[in-house]
């Protein structure tokens, strides 16, 4: 690990001012001192904002507002949390292990940085790290890499459980800078690739997540999320889905569904929606659906297996979701 300085921010304009000059935000630290470790990231100055007024988890009329530094365990204990909306519970409670969940902050889970083992190579051709470098792994080992939302130049995956969930529901994030406050959809937070995979989300220079908003309609009760693995704990996913359907007399009146581990951000599946609204509730319907959520992909050599894969496990969650009371 390289030297560097590290403060302690007491208000927001003192954190504002110096992420403003170039310094690095930091909370959980959960993903931003492993990469210093491992000396990907080597931010001069780090600024501690766990001092700043973004606690609070506040129901409203129609929606839920969780504050950025609100922890993960937090978050997913919440009664109200796991009662109108449990696909959130569930995809934070899948994200990590205990101890990990109670030190990470719902802003640093969506702004964490890819789990590609050639971006945490210092060794290896990697564009995300080193624009112009190259990408190891479109020639390498990349079964575990993302068939929706490639490039030419990157085909890592956005490890987030939280924010496929997030971007589901439509959920809308409040950030703020030195000019002032914004709102904008979570699914605009995140950039594909393209032609500059280091960019990685639309947040200015300086920008603090300071909340997030989540709207609870009728099918937010009616949710849920699932992960696939190669193993059951600790591992990020092969492909993930987060469903919440609107269901009266056996119909399908609202669906959300958005995908993860096969993205290179949370991917979400209007067709896959269109083809549920308005038909029956049955596994028929729920299997022509999720053959749809496939549809674009570009696998890589070692990761095809991942477009039936993600067929089956929104069609699974489909499923499963439908039957819940």
């Amino acid at each position: 690990m390289f030297p560097f300085r590290y403060t302690k921010a007491a208000d927001e304009r003192s954190a504002l001012t110096a992420a403003a000059a170039g310094a690095r935000y930091i909370a959980g630290g959960t993903t931003l001192v492993d990469l210093m470790r491992e000396t990907v990231e080597r931010p001069d100055l780090l600024v501690d904002i766990n001092a700043l007024p973004y606690w609070s988890i506040d129901l409203r009329p129609g929606g839920i507002s969780v504050g950025s530094l609100v922890r993960m365990a937090d978050f997913a204990a919440h009664p109200a949390v796991r009662r109108q909306v449990p696909m959130l519970s569930q995809a934070l409670e899948l994200s990590a292990s205990a101890q990990l969940r109670n030190m990470a902050s719902i802003g640093g889970n969506l702004l964490q940085r890819t789990r590609c083992l050639y971006f945490r190579d210092m060794s290896a051709a990697c564009n995300r790290r080193a624009p112009g470098a190259g990408c190891s792994a479109i020639g390498g080992r990349n079964r575990g890499h993302a068939i929706l939302g490639t490039s030419p130049r990157c085909v890592a995956t956005h490890p987030s459980d939280l924010a496929v969930a997030l971007v589901a529901l439509d959920a809308v994030i409040v950030a703020r800078d030195v000019s002032g406050h914004r709102r904008f959809g979570v699914a605009e937070l995140f950039r594909q690739p393209g032609d500059n995979p280091a960019r990685e989300h639309n947040l200015r220079p300086g920008e603090l997540i300071t909340a997030v908003e989540i709207p609870i309609g009728p099918e937010c009760r009616r949710s849920g999320y699932l992960k696939v693995r190669d193993r059951e704990s600790y591992e990020f996913a092969l492909t993930s889905a987060a469903v919440a359907l609107d269901i009266g007399a056996g119909v399908v009146h609202a669906a959300r569904v958005a995908v993860g581990g096969v993205g290179t951000v949370p991917w979400r599946l209007p067709a896959v929606e269109a083809a549920l609204t308005g038909k029956p509730a049955n596994a028929d319907v729920f299997r022509a659906a999720a053959a749809l959520a496939g549809d674009g992909a570009q696998p890589l050599s070692e990761n095809g297996f991942k477009v039936e894969l993600v067929k089956r496990t929104v069609e699974r969650q489909l499923v499963t979701v439908a039957a819940l009371a």
